[in-house]
């Protein structure tokens, strides 16, 4: 159970896109901001707002791969393993970033959720590669040390 001042913060993102099914995308997306991710008690109280059913709700959520139903860290790197980041080296990247987290495939999120480490198909950077973002600001022509120092300064910030 979400504590009120989840729902409150909820009410005003509502009150602000309006009670419309249109209004759907915008707070899930309001919400995923606020948050991180898209708490699952939040969204069955927004499609009870809106009034469309909870299945709705979700499978609009579940349609976007943008949207996350885990709790993700303060930074979110992402890691391309396009072809052209692929060729040049993502992967030792990726590793690095695994070991210098103490993430893997199956554990994305440090447990003091300061970091979330994903992989992703393209970042649309391709002339850049091998790339890598952290909040969306893309670091290109990465190497598995400049990802550490990355890391190291991101912890010090």
């Amino acid at each position: 159970m979400l504590e009120q001042s989840y729902y409150n913060k909820l009410d005003e993102i509502i009150q602000e896109h309006g009670t419309t099914q249109a209004a759907l995308i915008p707070i899930i997306q309001d919400i995923q901001s606020e948050y991180r991710y898209v708490p699952p008690e939040l969204l069955s109280y927004t499609a009870r707002k809106l009034g469309i059913s909870e299945a709705k709700a979700y499978s609009v959520a579940t349609f976007y791969e943008n949207f996350s139903f885990e709790p993700k860290g303060k930074y979110i790197i992402k890691v391309c393993d396009g072809t052209a980041c692929h060729v040049r080296k993502s992967i030792p990247i990726l590793e690095r970033l695994y070991s210098e987290l103490g993430l893997s495939k199956e554990k994305t999120t440090t447990d003091d959720m300061l970091f979330t480490l994903e992989t992703v198909s393209c970042l649309g950077a391709c002339g850049l590669a091998p790339v890598m973002t952290v909040n969306d600001k893309v670091y290109p022509a990465m190497t598995p040390d400049a990802a550490a120092d990355l890391i190291r300064e991101l912890r010090g910030a």
